[in-house]
């Protein structure tokens, strides 16, 4: 029998040097479905995308993806596998145009065997679906990144990550620093992805919108999972969100 999990993280472990940053730890994230990990900073979220990234080592634990082990590979694999991030703080190459970052993430797709299409007709596609997500990334697609609203280079991370054809999309702080009315834009294109087939991970300190759209979530502190639940019980939590979640 196929197990519905894309991703499993079982009792990780990671320490920079003699500080503990995550002490066993497990997540599930099953196919087709939004996970949430949320928390304060500090928390240790971005050390668990780090490691699930392959980016850092663990000491302890496993991350099974897709029924294999692939705690010890290098990011450059995991990535040509399907993990692709969109990174906390956006990354965007600033002085290239919004169209040569785009064309930037898609560096790892590859023919599509199944459709029996060429790499170029999939890069055609993917840049079709990010302008029909993000249309004013289509207007400005010849503008030099840089110059682009904090909206919309938040969007343009988000697209590079989808322009690498994702099975397993990372989301890290997507909505740090940005206004509410664009974090709930941003958060409204999430789940239509998601409702596309797009499954995906998504790391907040903004714990209210995520748990609107999540199924599922886990409550990072100082390293330990110390809470998870169906997403929409947690909201009804008050004692939850008042005491790790702001209110």
């Amino acid at each position: 029998m196929m197990n519905n999990n894309i991703l499993e993280v079982n009792n990780l472990s990671v320490s920079y040097g003699n500080i503990v940053a995550l002490r066993n730890v497990s997540i599930k994230v099953p196919r087709g479905k939004i996970i949430a990990v949320l928390g304060a900073n500090g928390g240790g979220k971005t050390t668990l995308l780090k490691k699930i990234s392959g980016l850092i080592d663990a000491v302890g634990g496993e991350v099974i993806y897709e029924g294999n082990e692939i705690t010890k590979l290098p990011a450059e694999k995991i990535t040509k596998q399907g993990i692709i991030q969109s990174p906390e703080g956006r990354q965007i190459f600033g002085d290239l145009s919004v169209e040569e970052n785009l064309k930037i993430g898609a560096f790892t797709i590859t023919k599509d065997k199944e459709k029996h299409q060429s790499r170029k007709t999939v890069l055609k596609n993917n840049l079709e679906r990010v302008y029909k997500y993000f249309p004013v990334l289509k207007e400005r697609k010849s503008q030099i990144a840089k110059t682009l609203s904090g909206g919309e280079q938040q969007m343009l991370a988000i697209s590079r990550a989808l322009m690498g054809t994702p099975k397993l999309l990372i989301l890290d702080e997507p909505s740090l620093g940005l206004a509410p009315l664009i974090v709930r834009d941003i958060f409204s294109i999430v789940k239509e992805l998601n409702k596309e087939g797009t499954t995906v991970l998504i790391i907040e300190q903004n714990a209210l919108q995520t748990l609107k759209i999540s199924d599922y979530a886990y409550v990072l502190q100082v390293g330990e999972v110390i809470m998870e639940g169906n997403s929409k019980e947690l909201l009804q939590d008050q004692q939850l969100v008042e005491s790790y979640l702001g209110k």
